[in-house]
């Protein structure tokens, strides 16, 4: 598949960093050894499909836990990637896309902690967001702003419940917390943009 080209800070150095920092959910991966010929073309199909379906919404969870469109492509490609090198453990399909989301989410993460640490290393001041862009309707711009000031956790809770509608189990092996701990921090983001999301007239 073609990887995305260099885009601004964080950009490549960005997600290399974060894929190096992520190798705790890979381990047994691409490291394992290699996968064996006959099960090769059952497991690109089924990477295949995966990619079909769920590429764009995965770039976009991507772009909302960022807080950067820029470099949600290059994330999402190397969770792809890294899902790819585990196949050989990961033959089912929900235990990949699990897997998947899971990469999408800590890769987000680290990016999203490293751009923090070199603004305040810096002394600069955070640019407004512009990974609404194309997500979310003009009318919901103030729930991209509630959401990018929330803490990591709460903002990945409330996108992956609300964003994607995934079961609490689900987001929660996303997350890679218990689903007790994601509750705790979905009601803690609604409780902080209880002002931003009222229903619409």
């Amino acid at each position: 598949m073609a990887r995305a080209g260099p885009t601004d800070s964080p950009g490549r150095a960005g997600t290399e960093a974060a894929g190096a920092e992520a190798g705790g959910i890979e381990a047994g991966g691409a490291g394992a050894g290699p996968v064996s010929t006959a099960a090769e073309p059952d497991a690109d199909q089924m990477i295949t499909a995966i990619y079909g379906a769920q590429y764009r919404s995965l770039v976009r969870l991507a772009a909302l836990l960022v807080g950067d469109a820029g470099p949600a492509e290059a994330v999402v490609q190397d969770s792809f990637v890294a899902v790819r090198g585990a196949s050989r453990r990961l033959q089912d399909r929900d235990k990949a896309l699990s897997y998947l989301r899971r990469s999408v989410v800590v890769r987000s993460r680290l990016i999203r902690r490293r751009v923090t640490a070199g603004l305040a290393e810096s002394g600069r001041a955070p640019q407004p967001s512009g990974a609404g862009h194309g997500i979310m309707k003009p009318a919901h711009s103030a729930v991209i702003s509630a959401l990018d000031a929330l803490p990591p956790r709460q903002r990945e809770a409330l996108v992956l419940r609300f964003y994607l509608d995934l079961p609490e189990a689900q987001a929660a092996s996303a997350m890679g917390v218990s689903p007790d701990a994601l509750t705790k921090h979905t009601s803690r983001a609604m409780a902080a943009l209880s002002g931003v999301l009222t229903p619409e007239s």
